[in-house]
């Protein structure tokens, strides 16, 4: 079964290299073409372990790395160096980056002016506030996007031995089952930490199905995922509208 996974945040390739260059803290202005394209294809490479339905331009994009890296390897002409000078086979990258980037916080800009107008409680949000406390919290929470799960689960993959990914193992896992745990447990403890999830995953398949049924359950808007703060650790508890809904 494939999932369409979309949150509001990150949807397509240029988002997944912003969110690489900002991980990497790397100069937009300077990128290292090689070592983003291996990251790039490395995130694709998990999208597909997933089953993950990969939109066009995704493929689009990597075959546009790799073919800035095959003409950054290529040597220099000196004589038409000296009669020119040749743009650099990232310019054309990084003017599309920069304008998506400044398009995104616009309109980022734009949906704070919405939600402020309306009033209305949607993103951003504060562990106390969902666990029933009622304190002010000190530092915001942030929705996580599709890409930083993708990074946390590479993460509990590289942890699994590698005998693991050859054994055949009995289907006994399945995303419905898995997304009526997950609801259970959040039932007991309103705050799960992600990697807490897998601690006692006993082979490869659980931890992919465990993943699956997270996306399953944010595409049904189920749960939310944030992180205090850019690259922290990802904790999710039920969608807002659930916890108003029962209140």
């Amino acid at each position: 079964m494939s999932y369409k996974v979309k949150l509001e945040v990150f949807e397509g390739p240029l988002d997944l290299l912003l969110y690489l260059i900002k991980k990497e803290e790397i100069d937009i202005y300077h990128i290292p073409i090689a070592k983003i394209t291996e990251q790039y294809l490395e995130y694709l490479n998990l999208m597909r372990l997933l089953d993950l339905r990969l939109a066009g331009e995704f493929l689009v994009m990597a075959s546009t790395l790799m073919q800035i890296k095959s003409k950054m390897l290529l040597p220099i002409d000196e004589t038409q160096a000296e009669e020119e000078q040749e743009e650099d086979p990232r310019a054309e990258l990084v003017r599309r980056l920069l304008e998506y980037k400044r398009f995104k916080q616009a309109a980022t800009s734009l949906e704070k002016l919405e939600e402020a107008q309306s009033d209305v409680f949607r993103r951003r949000v504060t562990p106390e506030s969902l666990d029933g406390t009622g304190e002010p919290a000190e530092e915001d929470y942030f929705e996580a996007s599709l890409f930083d799960l993708i990074s946390a689960f590479s993460k509990i993959l590289k942890t699994v031995p590698k005998k693991e990914f050859l054994e055949v193992v009995k289907d006994e896992f399945t995303v419905e089952r898995k997304v009526h745990d997950l609801l259970h447990l959040l039932v007991v403890k309103p705050v799960i930490y992600f990697s807490s999830l897998f601690e006692k995953a006993k082979n490869k398949v659980e931890i992919v199905t465990t993943f699956l049924a997270i996306l399953e359950l944010i595409r049904l808007q189920e749960i939310a995922v944030r992180q205090k703060g850019s690259f922290g650790d990802i904790q999710i508890t039920r969608h807002p509208d659930h916890i108003k809904a029962r209140s």
